[in-house]
């Protein structure tokens, strides 16, 4: 039978433990159910708990009951073994508690009784320090007050050879003067340490003036030519370094410079460096001038450095020097002046030494304005490593004054020589100006380049020099053209042998001469155009303009030639005059690029002067009608063989016989001294020539075979056909 019961109690913890404990060992029931709830207010009170049992079955209770009272001793032993556990442990909770608060006890005593020590002994050290640091500092006061005793000596003595030693000394004293200008600006030491500072900065400066001054040395001569590549023939497989001092000098100036800068407070070394380094950049290059006036300018004199550099090369072409156009300037100038006399065979002594002399000045200015680049962007190189950067512009532009001065009055004079040379009507200092025209154009880019940052003035320099070049240039140019033109010389100077005349000869030569300088030529009349397509002319523009010019010299140049022709009374000599001329000029033309040029704007240039030729040719061919004429059946009577003749046809047939042999001796004799000098033309001439009047001469033999006319033929038959070709072979030819 089952039964149900509750009860509720509040009771403590253990109580609680021990009453379940208790009626479950005293119940036999099949089955217990226990429901508790608790309900917490207090940590250490159960105020209700209820318990629900449901009975169980008698027959297993002995058996329910041993395992229960088994488990039951085992949690008794267990909560036995928990509560001395607990104990252990709250004995020695406290024995570890007793013992901390033991340890803090003591500790705090001695803390108390060493804090005051520590304090004690940081104030005493605090005051060692004190001493030490008073001590000090009386020590460094004490020594400005001996700076000026102690460094008397090394001042005195100067930085000759001890320059960081000395620096040290006035980096003391200049610290001895910062001290008593802020401590003491009274005391008689201040006058003292600043006397000597000063003294010792002036002493630097000398030291920088003698370094500069006792280093600085004129670039020779021939380390400028290898710079500037003067023998283009050589191959220098390294650049030529340009060492203007000594890298130990260089060094202790630098050094100078950069206390000077910083403490100094003086910008004097700078002109100092400037005045010094401008007098030895145009000692280098007076030094490069005379160097080419001692030795002639096809010397090569180099370095040991560049002989030992030497290579085998294919030879290559010479460069355009100026001397190459000495036998243009002489003809010329001979041509000018014999023209501006009016009297044959004056002035035309060439003098030799006057050119060369001529030749080396404008190779000389040629590599001057070269050198001048080059050595300008060495001292440029130089001053960035002595001057401060804010200054260097300024400085550099100083420094390079005197010898670009120098070198633009050199172009200016030659400029003034060749205007003086243009109203003499000497058009050969035309030539003088295009070298070194193009070198100056061809510099330009370089010289800009070097002068960027330098003044305005200093930058127009050489496009002003350019341009007074130019212009004088263009104005040579077309004067030479309109004295081809308009050449007085009519009587005098003609050749009298029909040969080439020495105007055309210098003209030809001249127009030779502006090959080599095209672009130089093509620019120099260019500057002289207004229209809109010369302010942006391009090379294109320039050879056309060239072309033009060129083209018109040739025009004046016929014009004239055609004008002094009428000199010679003959027109056959003055065919051949003419024919001598004009093929000179068409084979010139052809053997340079003239021909070409000319062909930019005149197609038919080469096409026009053969015709000429041809034309004078056939002039000259009539000189000899007067002598075949007489060969010509023109009353001429009817001649039959066997028919007998009446005396006055037999003298017309002895009249023409005497006409052709007289004509053919006094044209052949008249014609011998004249010239053709063209070999080919001259062959030409007398081939054609030879068959005109041999075939006359040959069929007018046949006409009178057979004629009795005369009783002594030979008389009159002086010459066979043959007899006639040789001697006309022989024209032209003095020496035959």
């Amino acid at each position: 039978m089952f039964g149900d019961f509750y009860f509720d109690c509040c009771v403590s913890r253990h109580l609680v433990i021990d009453f379940v404990l208790l009626s479950l060992s005293s119940l036999y029931y099949q089955d217990i159910i226990v429901n508790v709830a608790l309900i917490w207010t207090d940590p250490y009170i159960i105020p209700f708990t209820f318990l629900s049992v449901r009975m169980i079955p008698t027959e297993d209770a002995s058996a329910r009951k041993r395992e229960i009272e088994d488990k039951l001793k085992q949690e008794q032993e267990t909560l036995s073994f928990i509560r001395e556990s607990l104990e252990k442990s709250d004995q020695l909770t406290n024995g570890m508690v007793s013992i901390l608060s033991s340890f803090e006890s003591r500790l705090m005593q001695l803390e108390n009784s060493i804090i005051p020590v520590h304090k004690q002994t940081e104030n005493l050290q605090r005051l060692q320090e004190n001493v030490d640091k008073t001590l000090s500092c009386l020590d460094h006061v004490i020594s400005y007050y001996h700076v000026a005793k102690d460094t008397d000596k090394i001042i005195r003595e100067g930085p000759a050879g001890r320059l960081n030693e000395y620096l040290v000394c006035i980096a003391k004293i200049q610290k001895a003067v910062e001290y008593f200008q802020d401590n003491n600006p009274d005391s008689p030491e201040l006058n003292t340490v600043k006397a000597r500072f000063e003294k010792g900065k002036e002493l630097l400066e000398a030291e920088f003036r003698s370094l500069l001054t006792r280093y600085s040395k004129p670039v020779p001569p021939i380390l400028i030519l290898d710079a500037i590549g003067g023998d283009e023939d050589i191959e220098v497989q390294e650049d030529v370094t340009l060492e203007h001092l000594p890298e130990a000098v260089l060094q202790d100036i630098i050094c100078i410079s950069l206390w000077l800068v910083e403490y100094g407070r003086n910008q004097d070394f700078m002109n100092v460096y400037f005045q010094v380094r401008s007098s030895q950049l145009d000692r280098s290059i007076k030094g490069l001038k005379e160097h080419f006036r001692k030795n002639s300018a096809t010397t090569a004199i180099h370095s040991p450095a560049v002989q030992a550099k030497r290579k085998e090369t294919p030879t290559k072409k010479a460069p355009k020097r100026p001397g190459t156009i000495r036998k243009a300037q002489n003809l010329l100038k001979q041509y000018s002046q014999h023209g501006l006399d009016g009297k044959k065979g004056s002035n035309l002594t060439p003098l030799e030494g006057k050119d060369d002399v001529l030749d080396v000045e404008i190779d000389s200015y040629i590599h001057c304005i070269s050198a001048f680049v080059k050595l300008a962007q060495s001292e440029y190189v130089l001053l960035t490593e002595i001057i401060p950067e804010h200054h260097q512009k300024k400085t550099f532009d100083s420094l390079i004054q005197e010898a670009l001065d120098n070198l633009m009055l050199e172009g200016d004079n030659i400029v003034s020589a060749a205007r003086r040379a243009i109203m003499r009507h000497d058009y050969s200092a035309v030539l003088t100006i295009f070298p070194i025209l193009r070198h100056l154009k061809q510099t330009k880019p370089d010289f800009d380049t070097t002068l960027q940052g330098t003044a305005a003035s200093t930058k127009n320099k050489l496009p002003a020099l350019i341009t007074s070049m130019e212009t004088i240039g263009a104005k040579a140019l077309e004067e030479f053209a309109d004295s081809i033109k308009n050449d007085p010389d009519k009587e005098y100077n003609m050749p009298k042998d029909g040969t080439v005349h020495e105007l055309t000869s210098n003209a030809i030569l001249f127009l030779q001469q502006l090959l080599d300088f095209q672009e130089t030529a093509g620019a120099m009349l260019a500057s002289q155009e207004s229209s809109s397509s010369a302010s942006s002319y391009s090379s294109e523009f320039s050879r056309k303009l060239l072309s033009t010019y060129i083209y018109k010299v040739l025009g004046n140049l016929q014009l004239n030639l055609s004008n002094k022709a009428k000199v010679y009374e003959d027109p056959a000599l003055r065919a051949v005059f003419l024919h001598n001329n004009y093929n000179y000029i068409l084979k010139s033309l052809e053997k340079s690029e003239l021909i070409q040029l000319v062909a930019v704007t005149h197609k038919r240039v080469e096409s026009s002067y053969r015709e000429l030729i041809e034309q004078e040719i056939q002039n000259y061919q009539r000189s000899w009608c007067k002598v075949t004429e007489h060969l010509t059946e023109r009353n001429l009577p009817a001649l039959m063989p066997g028919t007998k003749l009446k005396d006055k046809e037999r003298q017309i047939i002895k009249d023409k016989f005497k006409g052709f042999n007289d004509g053919l001796e006094e044209l052949c004799k008249i014609q011998k001294v004249w010239a053709v000098p063209d070999k080919e033309q001259r062959d030409a001439i007398r081939h054609a020539q030879k068959r005109v009047v041999s075939d006359a001469y040959k069929a007018f033999l046949q006409r009178c075979a057979n004629i009795s006319f005369t009783k002594n033929p030979e008389k009159y038959h002086r010459y066979t056909p043959e007899q006639v070709g040789d001697m006309i072979d022989k024209l032209f030819d003095t020496s035959a």
